[in-house]
């Protein structure tokens, strides 16, 4: 996808494409999860446009919900669970892409450190706006108290370019995660610096 995926978040996207509801209905049948990557773009050195490319590490995605809004068109909900880095890849007759994977440690459960508590109630303040207008973002339980969950939200609203949302996803340190947020929400003014 055009989109990283953090562990805890949602995903929501939309499947037109004949192999992507192929593989939809695989997993439902199945029981399965999926695997969620973004995909970057490579630039050859003569500035032409090399083929899609994805990245090393992605998102096990599980199914939450599918809903066929119209004829050929199907949006899908997941929620991201353990990070995986690709090791291999193996293209399919259809175009697909399966893979390898090794699943990647889950983020240990760290609070937010007391000079980190801005963002903390930021993200706070964030979800009251947002629901206040009908919109609720993110699954629950809400942790917090979990500074890679609170980076992890952060990440996924904040408008920032893919290749970052995708380094600070492959971050094994979650205060790191949380650190560098919060020096973006400080240097944007959406946060008070001390």
């Amino acid at each position: 996808l055009k989109a990283v995926a953090f562990p805890g978040g949602l995903l929501s996207f939309r499947v037109f494409d004949a192999r992507y509801l192929a593989l939809i209905a695989q997993c439902l049948r199945e029981s399965q999860s999926l695997g969620v990557i973004a995909t970057c773009t490579t630039t050859a050195h003569d500035h032409q446009q090399a083929a899609p490319q994805t990245e090393r590490v992605g998102v096990r995605a599980e199914l939450i919900k599918t809903d066929a809004q119209h004829l050929g068109v199907l949006h899908v909900r997941c929620r991201g669970m353990e990070r995986f880095e690709v090791l291999s890849t193996q293209p399919q007759s259809n175009g697909l892409l399966t893979a390898s994977v090794q699943f990647l440690p889950r983020d240990k459960s760290v609070s937010p450190t007391s000079e980190l508590l801005e963002s903390l109630r930021a993200l706070i303040n964030a979800i009251a706006a947002l629901k206040a207008q009908g919109v609720q973002p993110f699954l629950s339980p809400f942790r917090l108290d979990d500074a890679g969950w609170v980076a992890n939200r952060w990440c996924e609203l904040l408008p920032i370019p893919l290749a970052a949302k995708q380094r600070l996803m492959e971050l094994n340190d979650p205060l790191i995660r949380l650190k560098l947020v919060d020096e973006f929400l400080k240097n944007k003014g959406l946060i008070n610096q001390k």
